[in-house]
């Protein structure tokens, strides 16, 4: 039998009993195995043996209740979900009235519990319950790019400062362009004279309320740029930055509502979801810790180390894996197993002697195409070529595209030009250079 934590303190939030449909007040008993919605009984009917449907009389049961301590011996945890509610629905720092909906607790005893279990406790403190306070700074209550009092700044026009911030002039609070930057031109030719007609009077009224619409609309989203602080957007992006990926996410999907609430609503729900995120996180943290049966924060830390290392030496098999993969040179292949060994272990690595061609240059074998990408859109002799050039098949297609593009657009390329467009090693240009050439694809110039 376990003893678990209720619904809540309102019997309202439980389900009813399913023999008499009482409400429940604990402790009530819930069956183990009939669910997956739980099957709760009182223990009036729990005593009589109540069976219904798939439920037995002789089903493993577990008592619900929230009479034990939690956090401190004096403390149930009833009480403690009690305080927490009373603080939510009070306001921190109204003992009296905290202690006057508890009933239980004096003002003194609620405060000290509450500053000592929930505020001050370090076993919080070690956790992302404490909210980062040096972060609080970049996260503002509200967001206002210029006080009004402040000397705002103006940058002089296509200026580094002006282009970030969108034309944006501070002093006369207008863009350079604004939106629907052409709206005046439909009223530049009207004039209201005495002997218009009633219909072309009434056209020309239409016509100004249409501008007068579109002025209002131009208002709004200036009223929305400025009241959540999107004018300096580089300001605005690395405040994004701040966020994890997953919350980033989240940020680009809720933007298009920033304009349907309010700059501090937006924040604090982006804001909320932040933290949610980082407790969903640390709780998952905190349970691989327990699965892991670890039960200190100090074996905690010596976990986290063995599991780096484990993690560093999987990712370096990982790499030597991929790298042994393309190595067609059996002996230079043993030769940086012998090296890494030595340095592994911390010896000195011996120096190995490398065989070298006549024009004392290193050797290297011809790269090895199989199921590298783009080889099946290569003839024979571009795949010899890329052997002996050591050059991957998907490079080698995009120099030979831009190659091919700049003959045309010239008439011809010299090897030069063909150095120039492509930046890699010159003797490895000069070779695709003379092939395309021979091969007829492009013309010297």
């Amino acid at each position: 039998m376990d003893r678990l934590a209720s619904f809540g303190n309102d019997p309202f939030d439980k389900p009813p009993c399913r023999g008499c449909s009482s409400y429940l007040t604990e402790p009530y008993i819930k069956c183990a195995e009939c669910g997956p919605s739980p099957f709760l009984l009182c223990l009036q009917c729990f005593t009589r043996g109540f069976e219904y449907k798939k439920h037995e009389s002789d089903h493993k049961y577990e008592i619900m209740t929230s009479d034990f301590p939690v956090l401190e011996p004096g403390w149930t945890a009833q009480e403690e979900m009690a305080l927490l509610e009373a603080v939510m629905d009070c306001g921190f720092g109204n003992w009296q009235d905290v202690a006057y909906q508890m009933r239980t607790k004096t003002k003194e005893e609620c405060e000290s519990h509450y500053m000592k279990n929930f505020i001050n406790n370090p076993l919080f403190a070690s956790t992302l319950l404490s909210l980062r306070k040096t972060k609080d700074s970049c996260f503002a209550e509200g967001a206002i790019p210029f006080k009004p009092t402040d000397d705002p700044p103006r940058p002089t026009f296509d200026s580094v400062l002006s282009r970030d911030m969108a034309g944006y002039m501070p002093a006369r609070a207008d863009f350079m362009e604004e939106f629907d930057n052409y709206a005046e031109w439909d009223l530049k030719d009207i004039d209201f004279v005495d002997d218009d007609s009633e219909i072309l009077r009434a056209l020309k009224l239409s016509v100004v309320d249409i501008y007068h619409s579109r002025l209002k609309e131009r208002q709004r989203r200036k009223k929305v740029i400025r009241d959540h602080g999107l004018i300096n957007l580089r300001k605005f992006q690395m405040l994004e930055r701040c966020y994890p990926k997953e919350v980033q996410e989240l940020y680009d999907v809720m933007r298009r509502f920033a304009r349907v609430v309010g700059p501090i609503e937006h924040d604090k729900f982006i804001e909320s979801h932040a933290l949610e995120f980082e407790l969903r996180r640390e709780i998952r943290r905190l349970q691989e810790y327990r699965k892991a049966g670890i039960k200190s924060f100090c074996s905690a830390k010596v976990y986290e180390r063995v599991k780096r290392m484990r993690e560093d030496e999987r990712r370096k098999r990982t790499m030597l894996c991929d790298v042994l993969q393309y190595i067609q040179d059996g002996r230079a292949c043993q030769q940086w197993l012998s090296k890494q060994a030595a340095i592994d272990a911390g010896i000195t690595p011996a120096i190995t002697t490398i065989t070298v061609s006549a024009t004392g240059r290193r050797s290297a074998p011809p790269l090895n195409l199989t199921g590298l990408p783009g080889t099946e859109k290569l003839n024979e002799r571009e795949k010899e070529l890329c052997q002996v050039v050591r050059l991957v098949p998907g490079a080698y297609l995009e120099y030979k595209q831009a190659l091919l593009n700049e003959c045309r657009r010239q008439g011809g390329l010299r090897l030069a030009q063909a150095r120039a467009l492509i930046k890699i090693d010159v003797n490895k240009t000069r070779k695709i250079y003379d092939f395309l050439i021979k091969e007829g694809y492009i013309t010297k110039a």
